[in-house]
């Protein structure tokens, strides 16, 4: 197993990995550097001879009201939201479809489908992350299956007062709030299980996009 990092040291995962007596690898890099997403990629195959899976993870996050909004702030979005797991994926998603065997899995957000106000380019980012999803399942069928979970109410960002966290929960179909565990699940489905399942995006939301664009609920 071969883990990226940047800021964190990724050796708490190495260490939980390795009690199951299997080896784990840490690559550090900035996904933002289009060299440095090539050489994670080069690394990652010449340390492990081949790859089975991948899991595109990585992503910034962090507000941008319209009026401030910035072309660097735009270009930090693109670089590691979308333009990073593309290329991760094509490095290695070529090695896949070579060896005829490979699950690539990107992780999205429900606001892809459904953009907050005051994160306009982590949603854009997100969008392209689903029709990423859709695009390189096309060209790396039959060998290669590439899908995506798109994570809802799980880790809410850190500018959520109380009384904002409350208004989602109750907002939220199943009144409360996912955890990472839900995710890793629906994740663990589609490469142990999945095996008939391409260029899909599992929303893990707790039926929030099944309301209305303006949250009221629907009737049965």
């Amino acid at each position: 197993m071969v883990l990226h990092t940047y800021t964190s040291s990724g050796e708490e995962t190495q260490q939980a990995v390795q009690q199951y007596g299997r080896r784990a690898w840490i690559i550090r890099g900035d996904l933002a550097d289009r060299r440095d997403v090539q050489r994670v990629a080069r690394e990652a195959l010449e340390k492990t001879g081949k790859i089975d899976i991948l899991i595109n993870n990585a992503a910034v996050f962090f507000p941008t009201p319209i009026a401030t909004l910035t072309a660097q702030e735009w270009r930090a979005f693109r670089q590691t939201n979308i333009s990073a797991p593309f290329f991760l994926s094509l490095l290695i998603g070529r090695q896949m479809y070579q060896h005829r065997q490979g699950k690539i899995v990107f992780l999205g957000d429900w606001s892809g489908q459904r953009p907050s106000r005051n994160f306009l380019p982590y949603c854009v980012s997100k969008a392209g992350v689903s029709a990423l999803t859709q695009a390189l399942a096309k060209a790396f069928a039959p060998h290669v299956q590439v899908n995506a979970v798109a994570p809802g109410p799980v880790l809410l960002p850190a500018d959520y007062g109380p009384g904002r966290q409350e208004e989602l929960r109750t907002r939220t179909p199943l009144q409360r709030f996912g955890s990472p565990h839900d995710i890793a699940r629906t994740v663990r489905f589609l490469l142990e299980s999945g095996d008939f399942v391409t260029g899909a995006s599992y929303v893990v939301d707790g039926g929030w996009l099944a309301q209305g664009p303006d949250g009221s609920e629907t009737s049965l």
